[in-house]
């Protein structure tokens, strides 16, 4: 069975339409100019619960939904979706725009009355403990509830439930992050450079999630020319620009790319053979 991608969020840190402006895309009519914040979500083919655990300790249930960031919008996006149920959660990195929702996870936490793995790489992981530091605090009032998580250093590839998660280091301006791959789909989302190191990690991408900003050039993310070379390179079948400010429209941008090439958009799903 394929896996299924939800597109959750494909705009920028301001989402668009963007808070006090009146450009054209902002104005725009079509739902596929409405972007909020940047995550994506990934149900996976029914396996057998003995497979979980290689790498993956803090998996104690069959894994079949996987979040990609808890972006800013979490809850309009898990109500939008009807998401009831996460199983683990993989960090990008720890940008405002990506974790903020984090929050959000104690109503899953209600809901599956368990804690919820999260990965990420050392860095991220250390800002999730300062920047939600009530959550790992003792004295923190449980009245309200906090999330429960558990959180896991990404050192290598691993596995959850039916899916070996790969690591892909990219560069958001001079920051390492991580993107993802999973069977021959990758979402790498922020990125400015693709390390030499990293290229053969996606040899064999069938499905690529890639950052476009816009067409200017800009110091932590590709550029629209920019992601068109590297998509080129990597040489996906199907390739969605995310991380898209309000300077590039869908229609009229869409229209200029490549083929194979498009904007993503909100809500987009994906189905993946692996």
């Amino acid at each position: 069975m394929p896996l299924k991608v939800t597109l959750l969020g494909t705009g920028t840190s301001y989402g668009v339409p963007m808070i006090g402006c009146e450009c054209e895309v902002c104005r725009s009519t079509d739902p596929r100019d409405r972007r909020l914040r940047t995550s994506v979500l990934i149900d996976l083919p029914a396996s057998d619960p003995s497979s979980n655990g290689r790498n993956a300790s803090a998996v104690a249930t069959a894994v079949r939904r996987i979040l990609i960031d808890t972006s800013s919008d979490l809850r309009a996006q898990a109500l939008t979706h009807q998401i009831r149920r996460l199983d683990a959660i993989l960090f990008t990195h720890s940008h405002a725009d990506h974790i903020l929702g984090l929050d959000e996870v104690r109503r899953f936490n209600r809901l599956q009355k368990e804690a919820i793995p999260c990965y990420s790489d050392g860095r991220t992981k250390a800002d999730l403990q300062r920047t939600f530091a009530y959550i790992f605090d003792e004295h923190t009032p449980k009245a309200g509830g906090i999330p429960k998580i558990v959180l896991n250093e990404i050192a290598g590839p691993f596995s959850l439930g039916p899916a070996d998660v790969v690591p892909v280091p990219i560069l958001h301006g001079s920051r390492p992050i991580l993107g993802f791959r999973i069977g021959s789909f990758a979402y790498l989302t922020d990125c400015s450079t693709i390390p030499e190191s990293s290229w053969s990690l996606l040899e064999g991408v069938q499905t690529l999630v890639l950052d476009a900003l816009r067409d200017r050039p800009h110091t932590t993310h590709f550029s629209l020319s920019e992601a068109v070379a590297a998509a080129a390179r990597i040489g996906a079948a199907r390739t969605y620009f995310t991380h898209i400010s309000h300077e590039l429209g869908h229609e009229a941008t869409s229209a200029r790319l490549p083929r194979g090439v498009e904007l993503a958009y909100d809500g987009l799903v994906l189905e993946i053979e692996n």
